[in-house]
């Protein structure tokens, strides 16, 4: 998903040439996705560099030495020291990318993610298969299929970006 998250990023503000990807660096899952980034980036001719954190702080201190070069943007990984406001993202008028809707919900430039309310669905349905008789054993384990795109316009307007029309329109939610 790392890899996805820049493309939607570079679709979203084709302006950029370099990347920061917030990443936890205790965590593997952070670690595979930061891979990711960092293949696409290669791939899409854009500078990446990890910001690994361990709290609040040191992401604040990652985004303001990022954000002395221009054309820059944000990954921001999921991870709960990750969920965080989009404040140094507006300060600094960079593009960010998240993984949860709810990010941008709060005031998130764009996110592109699972959805939850589908996989919800599909979780009670293995609820139902199992109460039927199934044994959970017995149960393929699923990947998510569903996913969602969701971009906020009143954080675009605040960072001075104007997203392309084509790219709206391929929007499951725009937030105005």
């Amino acid at each position: 998903m790392g890899g996805k998250w820049l493309e939607v990023l570079k679709e979203t503000a084709p302006q950029i040439a370099r990347v920061l990807a917030i990443v936890d660096a205790e965590i593997p899952a952070s670690q595979a996705q930061w891979r990711s980034v960092e293949e696409t980036a290669s791939r899409l001719a854009i500078e990446a560099t990890a910001g690994n954190v361990h709290n609040a702080a040191e992401i604040e201190q990652v985004i303001t030495s990022f954000a002395e070069k221009p054309n820059g943007g944000l990954v921001v990984l999921p991870h709960a020291l990750t969920v965080f406001n989009a404040s140094a993202a507006h300060r600094y008028r960079m593009p960010a990318v998240y993984a949860l809707a709810e990010n941008v919900a709060a005031g998130g430039l764009v996110s592109y993610g699972i959805d939850w309310q589908d996989q919800f669905r599909r979780v009670a349905e293995y609820v139902d298969r199992i109460l039927k008789g199934a044994k959970p054993a017995d149960l393929p384990v699923e990947q998510p299929t569903k996913f969602q795109l969701v971009i906020n316009l009143k954080s675009a307007k605040a960072i001075g970006l104007e997203i392309p029309p084509a790219f709206l329109t391929r929007a499951d939610q725009v937030i105005e």
